[in-house]
C-alpha cells in the first residue's frame, strides 16, 4: 500500500513543482524556480522510494 502513496505524492509534487517553474519563469522569480526544481525533485524521489517498496513488497 505504502508504494501507491508514495507514487501518487511523487506524481503530485512533481506536477506542483512544474508549475512552480513555469510560474517562476513567467514572472522572472528565480526564487520560484528553484522552489519548483526542488519540488520536482523530491517528487522523483517519492516515487523512487515507491518503486523500491513494491519491489520489496513495503519491507523498507
Amino acid at each position: 500500500m505504502g508504494e501507491f502513496i508514495d507514487k501518487a505524492k511523487g506524481t503530485a509534487n512533481e506536477a506542483i513543482g512544474k508549475a512552480k517553474v513555469a510560474l517562476g519563469k513567467e514572472t522572472e522569480s528565480p526564487e520560484l524556480i528553484a522552489k519548483g526544481l526542488a519540488q520536482e525533485a523530491k517528487g522523483k524521489t517519492e516515487k523512487i522510494i515507491g518503486e523500491a517498496k513494491g519491489l520489496l513488497g513495503d519491507k523498507i
